[in-house]
This record gives C-alpha cells, sequence and structure tokens, in this order.
C-alpha cells in the first residue's frame, strides 16, 4: 500500500505512519431535527493510504457519515477521531485548527452544483488555496496545474452553469485537488455520469490512490467497486454498519447485498465474478 507523500513531522502524522487510522470514529449516532435517525452506532477505521467505500442502499446514511467525516456535521453523540486529534465543532471554530483540518480533507459532493459557484472556472478552483491564504503566486500555479491535469485548460474563463454535467465534476474535483489534500471524500462518484466521464473518473480515482492518497467513498453502485475500493464497509438500512471486509469478499456475499437492498432477489449479479 503506498504511503502518502507527506512527511510524518508530527506526532499525529508519526502515529499514522506505524498503523493507527487517520479517522477513527466510534459509536457515532445523529438523528436529523432529533427525530430521522441517519446514523446508529457506528464505528469506522480508515487508515493511511486505504480506499474505502461505504455502500448501502439510498438513506443508510453513508452520505451523513461523509459530511462527519469533512466535519460539515457532528455527531448526536460518539466520538470523531482525525490525525491523532478529536474533530468536534467548538474544535473548528479554532482557525489554526481549522485550517490544518480542512487543508488535509477534501470532499468532491454528488452534485456539483452544489459546490460549483464562482464567476469563472479558474475563480473556483483558485477559491480554496486563496481562502487558506496561499500566495497569489502559489494559487496561480497550482490552478494551471490543476487545469492541465484535468483537461479543461479551455475552461478556464467560462462560466461553470455554462458547462455540462461532466465537465462541472472535473471542475468541483479541481476545486478540491488544488489544495492537494491526504484524504478526499466522495459522494456517489459516478451518479449522473455518462459512460466515457464514469471511466476517466474511476481511472482518476485509482491513480489518486496510487500516489498515495487516502480515500473515502459513498457509492451504492457495485459495478466499479473493484477498481475503486479495496475495503467496504457496508450499511443497513436501520442506519447501522453490518459488514466490513475486503471487496472481493463483500462482493461474493450475496445474500449480504440481498438483506441490504443492493441487488434484487431477480437480478443477476455479475459483480461477484472476476473481471464481470
Amino acid at each position: 500500500m503506498p504511503h502518502d507523500r507527506h512527511p510524518a513531522d508530527h506526532p499525529a502524522d508519526q502515529a499514522a505512519e506505524h498503523g493507527e487510522p487517520l479517522f477513527h470514529c466510534r459509536d457515532l449516532r445523529h438523528a436529523y431535527l432529533g427525530r430521522f435517525t441517519a446514523l446508529d452506532g457506528v464505528d469506522l477505521r480508515v487508515r493511511r493510504g486505504e480506499t474505502v467505500a461505504l455502500l448501502g442502499a439510498n438513506g443508510c446514511g453513508k452520505s451523513t457519515l461523509l459530511k462527519v467525516l469533512d466535519g460539515l456535521l457532528f455527531p448526536d453523540s460518539g466520538t470523531f477521531t482525525a490525525f491523532g486529534e478529536t474533530v468536534t465543532e467548538d474544535k473548528l471554530e479554532d482557525e489554526q485548527f481549522n485550517r490544518g483540518f480542512r487543508s488535509r480533507v477534501g470532499f468532491v459532493f454528488q452534485h456539483s452544483d452544489a459546490q460549483v459557484f464562482s464567476p469563472s472556472v479558474r475563480e473556483e478552483i483558485a477559491f480554496g488555496c486563496l481562502q487558506l491564504g496561499l500566495s497569489t503566486e502559489e494559487t496561480r500555479a497550482r490552478v494551471d496545474d490543476v487545469l492541465a491535469m484535468l483537461d479543461i485548460e479551455d475552461l478556464a474563463d467560462r462560466a461553470p452553469f455554462q458547462l455540462s454535467g461532466g465537465q462541472k465534476k472535473r471542475v468541483a474535483l479541481g476545486s478540491v485537488l488544488v489544495m492537494n489534500p491526504e484524504v478526499l471524500l466522495f459522494d456517489e462518484p459516478t451518479a449522473a455520469l455518462d459512460p466515457r466521464t464514469q471511466f476517466w473518473l474511476i481511472e482518476l480515482i485509482g491513480e489518486l490512490h496510487a500516489v498515495g492518497k487516502t480515500i473515502v467513498l459513498a457509492t451504492h453502485d457495485l459495478d466499479a467497486l473493484r477498481e475503486t475500493a479495496d475495503r467496504c464497509v457496508v450499511f443497513s438500512e436501520e442506519h447501522q454498519v453490518v459488514a466490513d471486509g475486503p471487496t472481493d469478499e463483500i462482493l461474493l456475499d450475496r445474500q449480504l447485498l440481498l438483506d441490504v437492498n443492493l441487488v434484487h432477489p431477480r437480478s443477476h449479479l455479475d459483480v461477484g465474478a472476476q473481471g464481470g
């Protein structure tokens, strides 16, 4: 498993290098409006360099968990530790802690329209760098690199509302990659994309993993799991984790996939076969 290229220069990073998880969630519980359960005693460990899929039917809690991992939502009870430090709403109000956490974790939303808001593509990709206080010169260099990497240089001066869905997804991803985060969170990354863009994104996730990024993605799409995840954490419709194991092992457990409403009893499941 490749390691992240950032040096382990403080105790939390040194601990992660020795096997302690980058992310550790313990007994997370959350209910929207205090009534609608989203997480019911969820535990999760994510180690450096892993690619982990949060797998389950719509509404099972996987997107809620991603928001907790990004510090956008806070559990009603339980603890979330990132990079060796407990993450709380109060902690994230501290500017230094917030800046450090935000620079290390990037979130690519399911719906790009919720993420892309600047007048032009170039300004959109530059936004995060400027918010974190990077110089104009450093920001410009990073933006140019990301535009080239994602092959969207010709879109730099376009307004995001003029773009197709696939182009918006690239821009949303660029606004995250420009920060060079250690951890990338994806919510339903291939949803509503055309086949060519889906294939491109699956390949890119593999390339990001190969250079040492830690990746957590939420999905109910089984088709690309072997290409996007080493390990699957499976949620039931009761908002609990019911399985955690290697991707191949999870895909071969048809009864599990039936129980959590990821396949239909009459469906022909080809993902259990190598190369299927």
